[in-house]
């Protein structure tokens, strides 16, 4: 007799259950180079203005394209860099690097070569390490528009790139361990906090959390970054173009507004959105948008960002919560620049202080007024980078 048909509620399980397993396939893996010796590594990051003093082997860098889940949840894929040391070693200890913000699809690590977006995780592996760079959903060769600070989405998208990575490094002759050291960079701070969140919590079966050191993010983007945006505290351009993204890409997500000339005045209402749509150039959002905010925004606009409501309101409950209702039980730090230009330093005080009422004192480390092409922002980048390969290092000998 033929078994009887699981239920419809069964049935929702059992979907729900497979594509949990679908998440991390690993679908393709492409060779992108090889940097034979610790001397091409660091002519490679003395490229993209970083130091090359942490080098200790070559390096061989990987695209990965994997399974992944979109932001409402559904099937998709997304794609990353695997950096991997010429070294001896069998069995790899694990960072993981997400990236800062980005427009175009090809500002992504596996994107990329010997540039500031691909620098750190070429640094973490040619200190020996098997480091991941998520491309996020949206960015590199996957599908559709990047769904900018949505901290669920990146955490989901950096979790996987960690699964396909352990799934593809067995072809290479070598083994993921099970910690993870995880970094990230501005939005790749936040990234790096919702990962980080996620391994401690037990939301894969073999990675778990080791180490956390997020730079120069903007974790209290609602309560601090805002703010700072309104008030003129940020570089102007940079306030402009964070202003654009904010509610071009919360808007696709959550109900912002339903006419672009609602939040934007003319003529950006009629042509902003199209800039964030991944293949538009940083230099052509530069061009696409005003020099000031009173000239990109309505006054509702302005309201809005000012006074979050509806959708806007929802979204932002999600961009900070990444301190809030949990703290890390592994070393941690937070690395921020002096005067920063673009993510204010009152978004690490909120940060440290959230974790501080779960009893975990959280050091802060002000990496000065370092500079990247005339940022500070950017220039804690740089400056971090090297710190946390060594600190990561340390960890790992203790």
């Amino acid at each position: 007799m033929a078994a009887a048909a699981p239920a419809p509620q069964a049935q929702v399980q059992l979907q729900t259950r497979h594509e949990e397993r679908a998440r991390g396939t690993l679908l393709s893996a492409e060779k992108l180079y090889t940097l034979d010796s610790a001397q091409a590594v660091a002519e490679e990051l003395g490229r993209a203005g970083f130091d090359g003093g942490v080098v200790e082997h070559g390096v061989v860098a990987y695209r990965l394209v994997y399974r992944t889940i979109d932001a409402q949840g559904r099937p998709t894929t997304a794609s990353g860099l695997l950096a991997l040391p010429l070294s001896g070693e069998r069995r790899l200890r694990v960072v993981s690097f997400t990236h800062g913000t980005g427009s175009h699809k090809d500002d992504s690590p596996s994107m990329r070569r010997g540039a500031f977006v691909s620098a750190p995780v070429i640094a973490h592996a040619s200190a020996g390490a098997a480091a991941v760079g998520p491309d996020y959903l949206g960015m590199g060769v996957g599908p559709g528009p990047h769904p900018w600070m949505d901290i669920e989405s990146e955490t989901t998208a950096s979790l996987d790139m960690l699964r396909a990575a352990r799934s593809f490094a067995p072809r290479t002759g070598r083994v993921l361990e099970r910690e993870v050291q995880v970094t990230g960079f501005s939005q790749g701070a936040s990234a790096a906090l919702g990962l980080g969140r996620a391994l401690q919590a037990g939301e894969d079966r073999w990675f778990r959390l080791g180490a956390l050191a997020p730079v120069s993010g903007a974790y209290d983007f609602g309560g601090s970054e805002l703010p700072a945006l309104l008030a003129g505290r940020l570089e102007p351009k940079s306030g402009v173009l964070y202003a654009a993204y904010t509610l071009v890409a919360f808007n696709r997500l959550h109900p912002v507004y339903d006419r672009p000339d609602e939040v934007f005045k003319a003529p950006y209402a009629d042509t902003v959105e199209a800039l964030f749509d991944g293949a538009h150039t940083g230099e052509q959002l530069m061009r696409g948008t005003p020099g000031t905010l009173d000239a990109l925004l309505t006054a509702h606009g302005r309201e809005l960002l000012a006074r979050p409501t509806g959708g806007l309101a929802a979204a932002l409950r999600g961009t900070d919560a990444v301190c809030r209702d949990w703290a890390p039980r592994t070393p941690t730090r937070l690395y921020t620049a002096t005067d920063d230009e673009q993510a204010v330093t009152a978004n690490t005080t909120v940060c440290r202080t959230e974790f501080l009422k779960r009893g975990v004192d959280v050091p802060v480390v002000d990496l000065g007024p370092v500079e990247y092409h005339g940022s500070r922002h950017l220039g804690s980048n740089v400056a971090a980078t090297t710190e946390i390969v060594r600190w990561f290092e340390q960890l790992r000998e203790r």
